[in-house]
């Protein structure tokens, strides 16, 4: 697997961007993938060096439509922490 096919997005909410101070990182990632593949095809993608990777997965929640009912889909987050003496991702820095 390639870097881009084990990170899907970025997860950019109140909540994940306060952690960029701290040079915390949230991504979606392909529900296979490994922390090691995580840590891997992040340091590959942005040019910078991870000291930790905490995965967790998301169930998907139920919604309804009038009488219709389903689940939305389930998926994977990596967050990911950076070393002191690493730069910082450039994408999320022009969230801010």
């Amino acid at each position: 697997m390639e870097a881009h096919d084990i990170i899907i997005r970025p997860i950019i909410t109140e909540k994940t961007m306060d952690g960029n101070t701290q040079k915390k990182y949230t991504f979606e990632v392909d529900k296979a993938a490994t922390k090691i593949d995580v840590k891997r095809a992040v340091e590959a993608a942005f040019g910078v060096k991870v000291s930790k990777v905490n995965t967790l997965h998301v169930r998907g929640r139920l919604r309804r439509q009038g009488r219709y009912e389903g689940y939305t889909k389930a998926w994977k987050k990596a967050v990911v922490t950076l070393t002191q003496d690493s730069k910082t991702i450039e994408f999320f820095e022009s969230m801010v």
